[in-house]
């Protein structure tokens, strides 16, 4: 049972570093409301489209490692009360997976005026 909890709290992480990697070489390509950064700020035009997903790619990555390494360790050091552990290892990488999106959104309005044109 600890191995598959162990697998299951490295699913946030994971999935935070596979999209910062794929989001950094091959975004997606036009503007949609199936995939990708979507928010009404990122999705004003092509220009603030790219900047969404290049940003939050960069910080998806370093993040989702960072996390990925703290999480197995604290599972490591509390294996006598994995279960507990691991419920607040998920709540907490859910919540640091939303929270990372508050640097772009910030970034975002720091380049782009409120109809994503140019500062």
């Amino acid at each position: 049972m600890f191995v598959f909890l162990l697998v299951m709290n490295s699913l946030i992480p994971v999935t935070m570093i596979i999209f910062g990697i794929l989001w950094k070489s091959h975004p997606p390509k036009s503007i949609n409301w199936a995939y990708g950064y979507r928010t009404s700020m990122s999705m004003k035009n092509n220009e603030t489209w790219k900047f969404a997903h290049a940003h939050n790619a960069k910080i998806w990555r370093w993040v989702g490692i960072i996390w990925l390494i703290i999480s197995i360790v604290v599972m490591f050091l509390f294996k006598d009360n994995y279960e507990v552990i691991s419920i607040w290892i998920t709540f907490i990488g859910l919540a640091i997976m939303i929270l990372s999106l508050i640097p772009t959104e910030m970034a975002l309005r720091k380049r782009f005026d409120k109809n994503g044109n140019l500062r």
